[in-house]
C-alpha cells in the first residue's frame, strides 16, 4: 500500500503526536505534582482495569531511544505536551526546576536529531491542587494558566518554534465536566460551559505570552473537529446536523476566528452560561498562526424522534475501528475544505489522526496491522485532495507514535505506530510504522525530483 496518488507540497511536514500523561510515566518523580488524571485513575470504577499513567510508556526515562525510533520513521516534526504539574506542582507559585529540565533536554534532543518540536501546553493534566480550588469552571484558573505559560515560555521560547495552547477543549469541557467520563469526572452542563469559556480565554492570554517569549514562533490551538452529515434532505435532519456542528465545532471556531459565540447555541445555553467579561471575546480571538485539527471520524446525524436535539446513526457500509468509530475519510476532506471556506485560518495542521485496532504480536514477534495502514492511507489521501481544493494544510501528525494510556479505556486500546509491550516496555514498530516511513520517504523523493 505504499503507492499514493496524491503528492504533497515540498514544505509539507510529516510527524507523529503524543501527550504527557499518556506516555511519560514517572508520575511521582522529580517533584511532579498530582494531576486530575492521577486522582481520577485512583478512583475505583473510573478507568478500565484500574489502569493508571503512573508508568505508561516510561517516555520520561526512554525518550532518547524513542527519538531514535522517530529518526528511523523519518518524521520532520514531533508533537508532545508538557505536564503542567511537572512544572508547577500545585498549579501556581514555585516552579519545579527538575520538571522544566526534562523538557529542556527533550527539546534539545529532538533538535539535535533534526526533528522540530510542536509543543502543546495543556493536554488535560490539570494540577489536582487547582481542581481542589474550583478547577476550570472557576475563573481564577485562567491566571494560574498564565503563570504556567510564562514559566514554560521563558525557558523554552528560544528554541520552540511552534506552540499549541490547548488540546481539544471540547473534550475537556464536555467529556470531563459535562458527562463525567474523563477527569475530573464532573457531570454539570454549567461546569462544561464555564470550562469551555475559561479554556478559550486562557488560550488568548497564552497567545500573547508566547509571542513575547518566543517572538519568531507560530502559535495555534488544537480542536477536535468533525463534519456532521445530515442523514437526509429533510429539514429536521439538517437542523439536527447543524446542532451537532454547533456543539462540536462552531462553539469553539466562532469565538476564535470571529470573536463571538454562535447565536443559535447561545440561545440554547442562555440559562447555563458563565459570565462573559468585557474583553473576553477580544482576548479569545487574538490572531493565531495556525489551527490544529484532530479528526478521527464524522457522524451521520438525524432528528431525534424522542424529542432530543439530534441522534447519531450508524452507517451500515463502513469499517469501524476498535473504538467503534466509523472510518469516514471523506469527512476529513470535507472538514478541511469547510474550515478554509468558512473561517480562513492562515494554516491548518492535522495534529491527530489515526485508529485503534486490536493489535497482537505474531509468532515471530512482529505486529502486522493492515487495517491501520489502510486507514492512514485513506485519510492522508483525503487530506491531499483537500489541499488540491484549496485548504491551507501544512502538515500531518499521526496519532500516535506509541501505544499508550488511552484515558478511561486504560491500556486496552492501541493507537500506536509502535507496539508497546506493557509488561517489559519493549517497543516493536508495527507494519503501519514501516508503511508511514516508506510513504514519507516517497513524498520526499517526489518533491526533490520535481525541484
Amino acid at each position: 500500500m505504499s503507492e499514493q496518488a496524491t503528492s504533497f507540497p515540498r514544505d509539507f511536514v510529516w510527524g507523529a503526536a503524543t501527550a504527557s500523561y499518556q506516555i511519560e510515566g514517572a508520575a511521582t518523580e522529580d517533584g511532579r505534582g498530582e494531576s486530575v488524571w492521577d486522582r481520577f485513575c485512583a478512583t475505583p470504577g473510573k478507568v478500565r482495569n484500574g489502569d493508571t499513567g503512573a508508568v505508561a510508556c516510561d517516555f520520561y526515562h526512554r525518550y532518547r531511544d524513542d527519538i531514535g525510533l522517530m529518526r528511523e520513521l523519518g518524521i520532520d516534526v514531533f508533537r508532545f505536551s508538557i505536564a503542567w504539574p511537572r512544572v508547577l506542582p500545585t498549579g501556581r507559585g514555585a516552579v519545579n526546576a527538575k520538571g522544566l529540565d526534562f523538557y529542556d533536554r527533550l527539546v534539545d534532543e529532538l533538535l539535535g536529531n533534526g526533528i522540530e518540536p510542536y509543543v502543546t501546553l495543556f493536554h488535560w493534566d490539570t494540577p489536582q491542587a487547582l481542581e481542589d480550588e474550583g478547577g476550570w469552571p472557576a475563573r481564577g484558573i485562567v491566571d494560574a494558566f498564565e503563570e504556567y505559560v510564562e514559566a514554560v515560555g521563558e525557558r523554552l521560547g528560544d528554541r520552540v518554534g511552534n506552540w499549541i495552547t490547548h488540546n481539544e477543549p471540547w473534550v475537556v469541557a464536555w467529556v470531563g465536566h459535562g458527562w463525567g467520563h474523563h477527569a475530573p469526572g464532573r457531570t454539570s452542563d454549567a461546569d462544561a460551559l464555564a470550562t469551555a469559556h475559561h479554556l478559550l480565554v486562557s488560550h488568548g492570554r497564552a497567545v500573547e505570552i508566547l509571542r513575547r517569549h518566543s517572538p519568531g514562533a507560530r502559535v495555534g490551538i488544537t480542536l477536535n473537529l468533525d463534519f456532521p452529515y445530515a442523514a437526509s434532505d429533510d429539514p429536521e435532519d439538517i437542523a439536527a446536523a447543524r446542532w451537532v456542528d454547533g456543539l462540536h465545532n462552531r462553539w469553539f471556531l466562532d469565538p476564535i476566528f470571529r470573536g463571538e459565540y454562535p447565536s443559535d447555541m447561545l440561545e440554547a445555553f442562555q440559562d447555563l452560561m458563565p459570565p462573559i467579561e468585557d474583553g473576553d471575546l477580544k482576548t479569545i480571538s487574538a490572531p493565531i498562526d495556525f489551527l490544529g485539527v484532530n479528526n478521527y471520524t464524522s457522524p451521520l446525524v438525524a432528528a431525534d424522534e424522542n424529542g432530543g436535539r439530534s441522534r447519531i446513526l450508524h452507517r451500515a457500509d463502513v469499517d469501524r475501528t476498535d473504538m467503534g468509530w466509523e472510518v469516514v475519510p471523506e469527512g476529513l476532506h470535507d472538514l478541511l475544505v469547510r474550515l478554509h471556506r468558512d473561517y480562513e485560518p492562515p494554516a491548518i495542521y492535522i495534529t491527530e489522526n489515526g485508529a485503534a485496532w486490536a493489535d497482537v504480536r505474531g509468532h515471530d514477534g512482529s505486529v502486522l496491522d493492515p487495517e491501520r495502514t489502510s486507514y492512514l492511507a485513506e485519510y492522508i489521501d483525503a487530506a491531499g485532495r483537500a489541499i488540491a481544493d484549496g485548504a491551507p494544510l501544512r502538515g500531518y501528525f499521526a496519532w500516535s507514535l506509541l501505544d499508550n494510556f488511552e484515558w478511561a479505556w486504560g491500556y486496552w486500546k492501541r493507537f500506536g505506530l509502535i507496539y508497546v509491550d506493557y509488561a517489559t516496555l519493549e517497543r516493536v514498530p508495527k507494519g503501519s510504522f514501516y508503511w508511514y516511513r516508506d510513504f514519507i520517504a516517497g513524498q520526499r523523493a517526489t518533491a526533490e525530483a520535481a525541484a
